[in-house]
Formats: C-alpha cells, sequence, structure tokens
C-alpha cells in the first residue's frame, strides 16, 4: 500500500502523475500543485458567488447560474489542465458580467435570454476562431515589449484589485483614489496577513501564499471578522432555470440586431483571456520562442467554456487572472487546474462555506498584492532605450489598472505600437494581424457602448 509521502516523493502513483503532467520536467511535485491548486482556488473562489449575484440583477435565477458558473468553469479548467497542461483556471470573467446584466440587459432592455444567447454566438465564433490558426497566429504576431507590458499590466492590476480588497485604497473625490482607513478592522487583517505572507515568502517557506491565507482566515475567525457557517454542507441548486434559454433565443439575437454586443463580447473575450494566458505562461516561464507549447488546447479551453457557460446559463469564461497566485506559489502543470477543477466542483456541495471564505477579501487581498510583484519581473526585457517599443508597453501596462480593463490596456497597446512604428517609417515589421486589431480597436473605443 502506498502512502502518502511515497506519493509525493514519486511512487508508483507519483509516477503515473509525473508522466501525465511532466511534473519532473517542469520542475515541481505533486505536494507543490496541489497548494498551488489551493492557492488559485481560494483567490478567485468569489466569482461562485459574485457571479450569480451580479445576474441575478439581470433576472436570471441566482441558484441556476451559481451552479452554470460551476460547471462552465471546471469545463473550462478541465480541459486547460488535461490537454494543455497549463496551471491556468478558466472562470466567468468579472467586467463582461456587469457589461452582461447592467449594460446589454439593464440599459437597453434586452431579455436576458436574448442577451446569453448573443453570448452563445460570440462563443461558437470564438471556438471556431479557436481551431483555425487565427488565435495562435495573433499570439505570434503581438511583439514581444507588448507581451511584457501585457504581463506587468496584469501584474498592477490584481495588486491593486488587492489593495483594494484590502481596504489600503479607497475611493477619493478629488483624487480618484486615496489612502483608506488605517484603523478598519478589515484592513488591519489585511495588513496583517500580508506581512505574515511576506516573511514567509523572504524565508522560502514552500506554500507561503497558502499559508498566508490560512493565517489570514484563521485571525479573521479569532477576532470575530470571519465567520463560519451553521450548515456548510447543501444540495446543488437546479439549473432548470437557465439551461438551454440561449439556444433557444438565437433567432430573436439576430432578429434584433445584436451585433455589436455578439462583437463586443467576442473582442473583450479574445484579448481578456489571451493577454491573461500569455501573462501567466511568462510568469511561469513557459512561454518558448514568444508562443508556448499546445497553444490550440489552452486556447481551446475558454472557448469550450464560454460555449458551454452560455448554453448552461452564465456569462463568458476567461482565463483567470488569478491564476497567477498559483504559479507564484510553484504551480507549473495542469495538475493546478485539475486541483482546481476539483475544487469548484465541490463548491456546489459547501456553497455556505465559500460564501464565508468570498466574503472576507482580507484572506485573499495579500496573495493578490504579491503576485503583482512577481509579474513585473519582464519590464526588465523591454527595450526602454527605443521608444516605440517602450511607449505602447508603458501605456499597456498603464491603463490596466487605471481601467480597470485588461481588454482596454491591450487595446491602447494595439493601438499605438502600429501607429508609432508607422510614423518611424518602420512599418514592415508589424504583423498584417496588429493593424488589422489596431483599426477594431479604434472603431470599438469610438462606437461600441461600454
Amino acid at each position: 500500500m502506498m502512502d502518502r509521502d511515497d506519493f509525493y516523493a514519486g511512487g508508483k502513483g507519483g509516477r503515473i502523475v509525473d508522466r501525465l503532467f511532466g511534473l519532473k520536467e517542469r520542475g515541481t511535485t505533486v505536494r507543490t500543485e496541489i497548494l498551488a491548486g489551493m492557492t488559485t482556488f481560494l483567490t478567485m473562489a468569489y466569482i461562485v458567488v459574485v457571479n450569480p449575484a451580479i445576474l441575478e440583477q439581470a433576472g436570471m435565477d441566482f441558484g441556476a447560474v451559481f451552479v452554470a458558473t460551476v460547471f462552465a468553469s471546471v469545463i473550462g479548467t478541465l480541459i486547460m489542465g488535461l490537454f494543455a497542461n497549463y496551471p491556468i483556471a478558466i472562470a466567468p470573467g468579472m467586467g463582461l458580467n456587469a457589461y452582461f446584466a447592467f449594460s446589454v440587459v439593464g440599459q437597453t432592455g434586452v431579455r436576458w435570454e436574448t442577451a446569453l444567447g448573443a453570448v452563445l454566438v460570440a462563443g461558437v465564433i470564438f471556438l471556431l476562431l479557436s481551431v483555425t490558426p487565427f488565435r495562435e497566429g495573433l499570439i505570434r504576431a503581438i511583439p514581444e515589449s507588448l507581451k511584457h507590458g501585457i504581463t506587468a499590466g496584469i501584474g498592477l492590476f490584481i495588486a491593486f484589485i488587492g489593495l483594494k480588497s484590502a481596504g489600503v485604497i479607497v475611493g477619493d473625490e478629488v483624487n480618484l483614489v486615496g489612502l483608506g482607513d488605517m484603523h478598519e478592522p478589515m484592513t488591519l487583517l489585511s495588513l496583517a496577513g500580508l506581512f505574515v505572507t511576506l516573511i514567509l515568502m523572504t524565508l522560502g517557506v514552500r506554500g507561503a501564499l497558502f499559508f498566508g491565507m490560512v493565517f489570514t482566515a484563521f485571525f479573521g475567525w479569532v477576532f470575530d471578522l470571519f465567520q463560519l457557517p451553521d450548515r456548510w454542507v447543501t444540495m446543488p441548486p437546479s439549473l432548470a432555470p437557465t439551461l438551454g434559454k440561449a439556444v433557444v433565443a438565437i433567432p430573436d439575437v439576430f432578429s434584433q440586431g445584436l451585433y455589436a454586443v455578439i462583437f463586443a463580447f467576442l473582442l473583450v473575450t479574445l484579448f481578456d483571456t489571451t493577454g491573461t494566458m500569455i501573462g501567466v505562461a511568462e510568469q511561469a516561464k513557459l512561454m518558448k520562442n514568444g508562443t508556448f507549447p499546445r497553444m490550440r488546447s489552452a486556447l481551446l479551453a475558454d472557448a469550450v467554456g464560454m460555449t458551454a457557460g452560455a448554453a448552461m446559463g452564465t456569462s463568458p469564461t476567461s482565463a483567470y487572472i488569478e491564476s497567477s497566485s498559483g504559479v507564484a506559489a510553484g504551480g507549473r502543470t495542469g495538475l493546478t487546474a485539475v486541483v482546481v477543477s476539483i475544487l469548484l466542483l465541490l463548491t456546489l456541495f459547501f456553497a455556505p462555506l465559500v460564501q464565508a471564505i468570498a466574503a472576507l477579501p482580507a484572506i485573499t487581498a495579500p496573495t493578490l498584492i504579491i503576485v503583482g510583484c512577481f509579474m513585473l519581473g519582464g519590464l526588465k526585457k523591454v527595450a526602454w532605450d527605443d521608444f516605440d517599443e517602450a511607449f505602447p508597453a508603458f501605456i499597456t501596462m498603464l491603463s490596466m489598472p487605471l481601467t480597470f480593463s485588461i481588454a482596454t490596456g491591450i487595446a491602447f497597446g494595439f493601438i499605438t505600437y502600429p501607429l508609432l512604428k508607422l510614423v518611424r517609417g518602420r512599418f514592415r515589421e508589424i504583423h498584417p494581424l496588429m493593424y488589422l486589431f489596431m483599426i477594431l480597436f479604434i472603431l470599438q473605443l469610438a462606437f461600441l457602448p461600454e
């Protein structure tokens, strides 16, 4: 009988896992991958509660969206883990769910079923683009300086989210943002968690990010800031209220001419998820010659997740920036993603506990802040003495946290890079796809609804 230590050390079961995911080749272990998966899960678990809460405001059933959110996330993340072998999680994207609920449904008066149909159409197009060389060609077409700018921008973005969740940064009427109240119990707990996690990181403790979150949750419970639910286990709600509604509503999508909505879902998802994949893969040092192996499988993961999610009843999925927390914890293979999938599936039965964890942002805020630091390393590879290389990377990096949108940051980079190259007469250095998306992004920013 194989014990746990034998498994972690590479016994028979460990060797099977190693062959499946190539742990030794990527310099990781089963234990590290499990901790990384748990870290990623804890930083993104909020979505299974927040996403249905947002879509409920569009008239959708909370319980059905909760189940659809979990299933869409599990499908996309499992494909990413088992077929692409990357430590990247897939789940419904924040921002896109708000656009769905408040702009498409709330402002235009479109029924949520019809809006869901638009997501499904965009998902099918996304899927078709992913099985063709188009998306691979797009990743190869992105200049190296922009790739580093995208990675750094995502780092600043998630660090900003962490500081905001911790209450260290708050809204300010004069300066837009300002310093929060350092006497707030939640802010103090976040800072304590950050301090402890930094110490663990400095001492080189394996799984420091995960153990930092455990510490924060424990002290939150000690000081009555973290309330454990009376009941931990519940049966999953029914998926029936949303299942298949998007399919039935497809004729309404075209009869109402929701082409701009389809394009918005498609374009934002395409660049949001592509940018995140590049950022996380680069952070994990999995990029090779400007791209990464099994790229098509990785690109299919979010496309299938988005299409399946729409059919079941949720807004578009995307590669999750919180995956970088798992990479920072040592995750290097698809085993991390498989662990995330298993934990996401368990949330169907432990919804009250997940909701309690998601309600305490101090648990995950320190991890997001630290991971943001890790993702800035690629900036040393940007040619800062070459202005037409430096500025697009700079504006991409700066605009992501300031606009609270990865896709907008990418748009600014895709617009400025070709323009500056044209001015310098270096237009032959640019891939034709860059010119195409420069025009598309200009049109999107000028004419499409936010």
